[in-house]
């Protein structure tokens, strides 16, 4: 049975957990799914005020780091089946946006993403220890580090889930660029027998039609789409590409 999330709402103020680092002890709160490392990023790092998990696409792109990083530990056996599937479950929460409000740290950071990946390797590993039935800070069961962060490092985590982001985001931005070129292209229907006049550097010149207008911007969104398309790396696509023309003339 899946083990629920935290109710971070319902949460005492005042419980706190204590977790360790090379600068000593502190306090975190218990509810917290972040840990030491998050919280020291947070408090010496109020860059831009704005938090990682204003950007969900990186967000779910250092997710998917980790489980990939979790699957493959797993074959070659460095990782026991027990915290690889506590960890791939944690990671699939993140991806599905449900602890989105656990990416704390500034998106600007010291260590080039250090911080915003132990932000994550914190997370997912008490997630992971909750789902395992164990209470979150017990990094001797399942540690971020040893375990999350297994034969990884930021200089390879941060830019490969950079580049996910971008897919992930991309991906959102064809379907939006696709419902615009449909709408044009609707338009230039609707309005085939609207006659304007053409303009040439702010000068009359051959009449035109509405409709004729509306279809060239949708003939130009869908080739930037297509463009847009053809960025994207052949073994990320998760779907079938649309390579369609439809509007042009």
């Amino acid at each position: 049975m899946r083990t629920p999330l935290t109710t971070i709402e319902t949460a005492v103020p005042a419980q706190v957990r204590s977790e360790h680092d090379l600068l000593g002890d502190r306090d975190v709160p218990a509810h917290a799914y972040w840990g030491v490392h998050t919280l020291r990023a947070v408090e010496n790092f109020p860059i831009t005020g704005q938090k990682l998990s204003s950007n969900m696409h990186l967000v779910r792109g250092l997710a998917a780091v980790k489980l990939a990083a979790a699957r493959t530990n797993r074959e070659l056996g460095l990782l026991d089946a027990e915290r690889a599937e506590a960890i791939e479950q944690a990671c699939l929460d993140v991806m599905a946006g449900r602890l989105a409000d656990q990416f704390v740290v500034d998106v600007v950071q010291g260590g080039a993403g250090t911080s915003s990946n132990m932000n994550a390797n914190e997370v997912i590993a008490n997630r992971a220890l909750e789902i395992l039935g164990h209470p979150k800070g017990d990094y001797a069961r399942l540690h971020p580090n040893d375990h999350v962060n297994l034969s990884q490092s930021t200089n390879d985590v941060y830019p490969t889930a950079v580049k996910l982001g971008t897919i992930f985001a991309a991906r959102e931005l064809l379907a939006a660029l696709e419902e615009l070129e449909d709408a044009c292209a609707a338009k230039a229907l609707e309005f085939r027998t609207v006659v304007k006049m053409g303009r040439t550097q702010l000068q009359d010149a051959v009449p035109m039609t509405l409709g004729q207008e509306f279809g060239s911007y949708a003939v130009t969104i869908g080739e930037d789409r297509l463009r847009l398309a053809e960025a994207e790396p052949a073994d990320s696509r998760d779907q079938p590409r649309r390579h369609r023309d439809r509007h042009r003339p």
